[in-house]
Parts: structure tokens; sequence; C-alpha cells
């Protein structure tokens, strides 16, 4: 955000809640267990024993990070090439090409792509819902701003209720629905990449907004 000229302002307006449900059979049983997000990789660790670790298919830089800490051997970590739920997807095919079965740790609202995409194929993917995105209680007030940021569709529903006279961004095109559910048009959505994230603030900075 700094590269594109605004200042990221910090609202912590939701939480991740993790829900604390085992996996349907230990991980062992699977051919991999995919981690759609940070928030996958932390609700993972009461589960995981290190040194008996199936392979573990992070979405991007950013979920590898969250499983430095786990002491996980590297020939068992994989990293999808894109950031997406489409990357995963693609590294299945050509990480197993003769498919297998994949445990997909994914948080209470995901849009389900991974699943979908798997219907009928060699590569059988289950869901294991592992937490929840909920609204702060009590709600912190809405800082002094010239826009906002919705990073998941829980986000945009809940700033676009607040941030009315905003510009209103979101990451992900998930995010136009809930920013449309609260009853305001998203400015602008982007694909989840930092590169179009950059490239979508830098088109609609304002002379207002100090750097």
């Amino acid at each position: 955000m700094r590269e594109a000229g605004w200042e990221p302002v910090y609202f912590p307006f939701t939480r991740i809640v993790p829900l604390g449900t085992p996996p349907p059979q230990a991980l062992s049983a699977y051919s991999a267990v995919l981690l759609p997000s940070p928030n996958a990789a932390w609700a993972l660790r009461p589960w995981l024993d290190p040194h008996q670790a199936p392979v573990l298919v992070a979405q991007g830089q950013g979920t590898l990070n969250a499983l430095a800490s786990l002491e996980v051997p590297a020939d068992r970590l994989r990293c999808s090439p894109v950031p997406t739920a489409e990357g995963i997807w693609e590294l299945l095919r050509t990480e197993f090409p003769e498919g297998g079965s994949f445990l997909l740790a994914r948080g209470e609202r995901s849009r389900g792509f991974l699943e979908e995409a798997a219907q009928g194929t060699p590569w059988r993917v289950w869901p294991w819902v592992t937490h929840r995105e909920q609204p702060a209680d009590p709600p912190p007030p809405l800082p002094k701003v010239d826009g906002v940021l919705a990073l998941s569709p829980l986000q945009a529903e809940i700033l676009g209720r607040l941030a009315h006279r905003l510009l209103r961004f979101g990451w992900g095109e998930r995010t136009a629905f809930g920013f449309q559910s609260a009853g305001a048009e998203a400015t602008a959505t982007c694909e989840p990449r930092i590169e179009a994230l950059t490239a979508m603030l830098r088109e609609h900075l304002t002379p207002k907004v100090r750097p």
C-alpha cells in the first residue's frame, strides 16, 4: 500500500477464530494437506507431527512463512506458483499427476473452488473447516481515512455499511459481492495478487491522500 502511495491505517474490526475441529482422518491418510491461507496453516498446528508430516501445499509465500516454525522437513513442503486456489489446483495436477486424496484446511466461508474443480477427477479433495472470521465485539470506530480495503467478503459487508462515502477497494472478486450485499458498490476490486493490488491503488490515488 505504501508503494502505491497510500498510508495503511490499522483497523482490527474482524478476527479469526480457530474452530478446534479435528481432521476427518489422520493427516497421514492423505496424499497432501492443502493450506490456502496462513490462518489454515495456524489451525493445522495442533494436529501436526512435524516428524510424520504429510506433504503440505501452501498457497503463496505468506502461508509458507506461517509453517516456518514447525520444523517440517523441506522436502514435505510445496508452494503454489500463483497465490490463489487456481495455483494450488495447477500444482496438484503437476506434482500428483495420478491424482490422490487431499485434505483441504479452509475457512468457513471459503469460495469452494478446489472442491468444485476436483469433482469427477482423480484428485479427490476433502474439505476440513478449521476456522472462521467474525466481527470484533465490540466493534471499533472507523478511523478518519480516505478509503477502505476489504480482504474478505465479510470485511466487505461490514465496510460497505461503514464507508458509504469513502473509496471502497476489494482484494479478490468475492469482495465485490460483499460490498453489494451491504448496499455499497465497490470502487474497484483486483485479483488476489500483490501487483494487482498495487496497480489498483495507484490508479485511484487522489491528491488529498498523503503517503
